[in-house]
């Protein structure tokens, strides 16, 4: 994608995720880079975020102003409007700078012929702008703006609860922070913070710090020398419930992009070894960068956590993580477009690999030790189903209680996404018995 223009490239990326299947994290720094004003880059992820949580209103309102459906082609000029109509639906864009901008960019896709029909759609937008915003529907999908499919799920699974897991999904997500004990308290960071002119309250867990305003980490004070790291509140509960002691071996399975790897060395200074293992070995290039910044040393291993045999040394461990491969569907606020993305059928082949390197990981453990199972789901098939099968299937596992104010008779415990709070995660903690 060679244009600049900022409407022009918001298109290309909601074409290559709604009708090729691409993910925006894969898209769209690629379009970003096309763009040398920080300004632009950051309109052009707002818009892009945007449209993946409002797709199935912005699309139906698209197609209704429409004398037939833009197709083949064409198709770009209809992800041009959707960007054009959140523009003047959820920003802060002037009318006259939408209409002109969205216009503009049908020139740079080189479909100028439909300029006068992005400008007429456009127009007839801002006429109908207080209607549009007032329309409300009666299907599920543009109500609660997820798949039907995903909405009959988490409905079952949580009658009670179902509305408002479906509306923290469509929030943007808070900023968290993890303050990096080993370098200063929490109370010393949120002072150096404050005097910073940085607004931050604390979180539940011990180094847990949420920003109400988002901003970009880099200017955080001592964040290039490892002072603190963005991980989300929820995420942060796996060192504290792995809880490792000086001199332990640690595996963490499925470590990219190792803020986990991380955090449990910042809790545990004196561990004897981390071993951070993913499958890909470019994903294991990332651990490398987060582990540099924080001036950490962790042994890599490129490896599929479902087959031990292809790179374990024989050497079993005090204590395993094991974030889990997942649907995901505990953070779709930070990934919008995986409403869209990911489908039903793929539960149930997560599921299996789940299962498959939960039973893996097992023989790796010490006797006495200890494995946390976690994924970032909210979906009991990847959960509390899985701990319920595996605990009946190995005779020497044994649950472990996590949250002792949770009267749930459910093994492990569900954290379920809530705005200002944090994201959907699940956690499971069992030792293997002598």
């Amino acid at each position: 994608m060679s244009t600049r223009n900022t409407r022009a490239q918001a298109a290309w990326v909601i074409e290559q995720v709604i009708d090729k299947g691409q993910s925006l994290g894969a898209c769209l720094p690629q379009a970003q880079q096309q763009l040398a004003n920080p300004k632009d880059k950051g309109l052009l992820a707002e818009i892009c975020y945007g449209v993946m949580r409002q797709l199935p209103v912005l699309d139906s309102q698209v197609l209704a102003c429409l004398d037939t459906p833009l197709k083949g082609k064409k198709r770009i000029i209809h992800c041009l409007l959707l960007a054009g109509l959140y523009q003047l639906k959820h920003m802060r864009v002037k009318q006259h700078a939408a209409v002109t901008e969205t216009v503009e960019a049908t020139r740079q896709l080189k479909a100028g012929g439909l300029s006068g029909l992005v400008n007429g759609v456009m127009r007839r937008f801002c006429r109908e702008l207080e209607q549009l915003q007032q329309q409300r529907f009666d299907d599920d999908s543009r109500t609660h703006l997820h798949s039907r499919w995903f909405i009959e799920r988490v409905r079952q699974a949580y009658p009670r609860w179902w509305p408002q897991i479906l509306d923290a999904n469509n929030q943007h997500p808070p900023l968290w922070l993890r303050n990096n004990a080993s370098h200063q308290s929490r109370a010393a960071y949120l002072a150096t913070l404050k005097e910073a002119g940085i607004d931050a309250q604390p979180g539940q867990s011990a180094n847990a710090l949420r920003l109400p305003q988002a901003m970009d980490v880099t200017r955080l004070p001592g964040f290039d020398s490892g002072n603190v790291s963005v991980q989300d509140l929820s995420a942060q509960w796996s060192a504290y419930l792995l809880d490792p002691r000086p001199g332990e071996r640690v595996l963490d399975a499925c470590a990219a992009p190792g803020g986990k790897t991380c955090h449990l060395m910042e809790f545990q200074p004196q561990l004897q070894e981390v071993v951070a293992l993913d499958i890909d070995q470019s994903r294991l290039d990332r651990v490398q960068q987060n582990l540099d910044r924080l001036n950490l040393s962790a042994t890599l291993v490129a490896g599929d956590a479902a087959d031990p045999d292809s790179w374990w040394d024989g050497r079993p461990f005090d204590r395993i993580l094991l974030d889990a491969p997942c649907s995901a569907t505990g953070v779709i606020r930070r990934n919008p477009d995986s409403k869209w993305l990911r489908r039903e059928s793929d539960i149930a082949a997560l599921a299996e690999l789940q299962q498959r390197i939960l039973h893996a990981c097992w023989k790796m453990l010490k006797p006495g030790g200890t494995l946390v199972y976690a994924t970032c789901s909210i979906l009991p098939e990847e959960n509390v189903n899985q701990i319920k099968t595996f605990l009946q299937q190995v005779p020497d596992a044994m649950l472990l209680s996590i949250n002792p104010d949770d009267t749930s008779d459910q093994p492990g415990w569900q954290l379920l996404p809530r705005p200002d709070e944090g994201d959907g995660f699940y956690y499971a903690r069992m030792t293997k018995q002598r």
